[in-house]
């Protein structure tokens, strides 16, 4: 039996210009006049994708823009499944290919906003901007997408083009950064409600330094010592003279309320902050906020006495008890026998 050949075949091997490998792929080149897409060897050949992850980065980017991409479309138009085809999405969007985020639209609404780019190697070189007159036009799959701007057939002559989302795997220069599109409102709807920031509590007034009744030279000349006796205690409460000045009412205050020396240098020296920065600012807070009230006095701390109380009495009448401070009878039995009340 003969062996059939295909002649249509060898024409075409026959119009292949140049020499024909002797093994490997052959390439029949038949230029496309309708229905095709530009797709870059950096995509089809890349060497950190896998194959299912390249293929549906060419079929996204055959798709028209509006196209829904969802992982549940994708399943339902292949034979992959949806951990598979959630896995190539990933891979897709680690490499820059695919970006996909969260906006907010009209009535509180949230949608995911899909970008495809087919050149992300050309954004973070600054090469090509997206959206830019002049530029190639990056293919987008927005779920919900806006209105698209009219086709432009003279690459001169371009209409402001709406906002394209850039594909960001790294740090994009500034220069190149193009900032998303805000939703669009939708004809009779209210517009989504503006958020104010929380109201924050107002600052407290610094509380003044307490000042005793009378600030005698005796009192003036302790304090003075003991804010300046301080550094022997705690070497990070090193005070200025004018430091001392200021501080001298606070600590008169602390002994016209009986405070005794130790107390007071306890008070004012246990647990400081490590570092230290500002001593005198420290003791203000200290001799404000813990000065103690004043002693009292002795008649304040004897036990209050407690009013006399009448004592139970027996009628000799009823027998009945009653309040009295003498016996006898209770007030009915007083009328027969002509007691007084």
């Amino acid at each position: 039996m003969d062996t059939q050949h295909d002649n249509a075949l060898a024409h075409a091997l026959a119009a292949i210009p140049g020499p024909v490998p002797p093994s490997g792929v052959i390439h029949i080149v038949i230029p496309h006049t309708n229905r095709f897409t530009v797709v870059g060897n950096h995509l089809a050949q890349h060497a950190g994708l896998s194959l299912v992850a390249i293929g549906i980065g060419v079929h996204i980017q055959s798709l028209p823009a509006g196209s829904e991409i969802s992982i549940k479309t994708l399943a339902a138009r292949f034979p992959e499944g949806e951990v598979k085809i959630a896995s190539a999405l990933r891979e897709l969007e680690a490499h820059g290919y695919l970006r996909r985020t969260r906006v907010r639209l009209a009535k509180g609404r949230v949608a995911t906003r899909t970008v495809f780019c087919n050149q992300p190697g050309a954004v973070l070189r600054g090469g090509v901007v997206p959206g830019a007159p002049g530029a190639p036009v990056v293919g987008a799959a927005v779920r919900n997408p806006a209105p698209a701007p009219a086709r432009v057939t003279e690459p001169a002559r371009v209409t402001e083009p709406e906002p394209t989302l850039v594909t960001e795997p790294a740090r994009v220069p500034e220069h190149i950064r193009v900032r998303e599109p805000e939703p669009t409102a939708v004809a009779g709807a209210r517009p989504a409600p503006i958020r104010l920031p929380a109201p924050t509590a107002p600052k407290q007034p610094r509380r003044p330094l307490p000042h005793p009744h009378a600030l005698t030279p005796e009192r003036r000349q302790a304090a003075s010592a003991l804010l300046a006796d301080l550094r022997r205690h705690a070497v990070e409460l090193v005070l200025s003279e004018e430091a001392v000045e200021e501080l001298v009412p606070g600590v008169a205050a602390w002994l016209e309320r009986d405070a005794t020396t130790d107390a007071i240098r306890h008070a004012l020296t246990a647990d400081l902050p490590k570092p230290l920065r500002h001593p005198a600012r420290l003791l203000r807070h200290r001799l404000t906020a813990l000065l103690p009230p004043p002693l009292p006095g002795v008649h304040d701390l004897t036990a209050p006495r407690r009013a006399p109380v009448t004592p139970f009495q027996t009628c000799d009448g009823c027998e009945r008890a009653f309040r009295s401070h003498e016996p006898g009878h209770c007030r009915d039995c007083r009328a027969p026998y002509g007691e007084a009340a």
